[in-house]
């Protein structure tokens, strides 16, 4: 029996890493003649890092969705509906959490299939709440009081500054990238950049410089914070033991009336290198750990964050994770979907510390508006 080798990569944390590694393992023990080793790389690597020299490689490797566009231009990954057999695709397509499968679509063919899924949602600490005797924030309103008590926490890196500012666009009635000529309205622009400078201006100056992750600590390990109206969700911290205090995660607050914040679509998929020797193994893989059983079992034991429906609707998974996949599953259903066209992260990369830069010092909205629109035009 021919050994198989098969490389790949994905991110560091508990939610990336440890579920790779161990549904690696159980398929090794099913399939003794394929050994999968994985290597990690941070966070700021995982969204910034070329996906050319990646596919050169590895054979497997976690991707964010807006590189379909890149990899549809540059061939460098596998047409995954060209190799799967087509009840996978559409057993992943009819089972989707949100616009999750959707979003590894591209020009006609499927670059990745979803593992994990994720979007901005809400976080507090309940046993705080209890001791203050307040209820949750239901309104943006609410969000804007709290934090000028200074117990509101969000992530402020230029990446999530950034996923924020589409939020509130596409919350307002306009999602951005509509069009070939602005990111945004000016109108809408204007209002985004100013509701969002409105509560950053009210939080700790800290919040700059966290992610997400960062946040969920702060909240879980101290009690200077007790409320994130929005980042993006991390079941881990809604888990017995992961973290000193735990978390407890909701659907966002409404903006105006009964309109919900739209958060922006984030998540990983499974995409095989188009340079792989061991195709068959490698898509083998892949058929099993997005599969529904190994999606709501082994992956999310090990500290995944599933992307597979049938996960998000099941009892053990929700009772583990204290209803985290129902209370913020209308979030997921409602999500923006970033662009995906071939330069897009060039985009991404320059606009966040555009944006954040407006969020930190103040400044004309129409400039910073203009200079989004400047970095668009030299991508597209």
């Amino acid at each position: 029996m021919r050994k198989k080798f098969l490389k790949g990569i994905t991110w560091n944390h508990s939610r990336g890493y440890t579920p790779v590694v161990s549904t690696s393992q159980r398929f090794n023990e099913l399939n003794p003649e394929v050994e999968i080793t994985w290597e990690k790389r941070t966070l700021q690597d995982f969204a910034d890092e070329s996906l050319l020299e990646l596919s050169q490689e590895y054979d497997l490797l976690v991707i964010d969705h807006p590189w379909v566009g890149y990899a549809a231009a540059h061939e460098n990954l596998l047409p995954l509906d060209k190799y799967l057999d087509k009840k996978v695709i559409t057993g992943q397509s009819e089972n989707s959490v949100g616009r999750s499968f959707e979003s590894y679509s591209y020009e006609g063919h499927e670059w990745a299939l979803p593992i994990d899924a994720a979007t901005p949602v809400a976080a507090y600490r309940e046993d705080l709440f209890k001791e203050k005797g307040g209820h949750l924030p239901e309104t943006y309103k609410e969000v804007l009081d709290l934090a000028s008590e200074g117990k509101v926490a969000v992530p402020g890196i230029p990446i999530d500054s950034l996923m924020n500012f589409y939020m509130f666009c596409a919350t307002l009635g306009e999602e951005p990238f509509l069009s070939k000529e602005t990111v945004v309205s000016f109108e809408i622009g204007t209002e985004a950049l100013q509701l969002q400078r409105e509560l950053l201006v009210k939080v700790d100056k800290r919040c700059f410089d966290w992610n997400p992750i960062r946040v969920y600590e702060m909240l879980s390990k101290t009690d200077e914070f007790m409320y994130c109206p929005f980042a993006y969700g991390y079941t881990n911290f809604a888990r017995e033991g992961y973290a000193n205090h735990r978390l407890r995660f909701h659907d966002l607050v409404s903006l105006r009336g009964n309109k919900k914040l739209r958060s922006t679509l984030g998540g990983t998929g499974i995409a095989v290198s188009a340079q792989t020797k061991e195709v068959e193994a490698a898509l083998s893989y892949v058929e099993y750990i997005t599969s529904e059983h190994c999606q709501k079992t082994l992956f999310f034991d090990a500290g995944g964050q599933p992307a597979h429906g049938r996960a998000w609707d099941n009892k053990n998974t929700n009772f583990q994770c204290d209803g985290f996949f129902k209370d913020t599953l209308p979030a997921y259903e409602r999500a923006y979907l970033r662009p995906r066209y071939n330069r897009y992260l060039e985009f991404q990369d320059y606009a966040g510390d555009v944006v954040r830069d407006y969020l930190m010092h103040g400044g004309g909205e129409k400039q910073i508006l203009q200079k989004l629109n400047e970095l668009y035009f030299k991508t597209i």
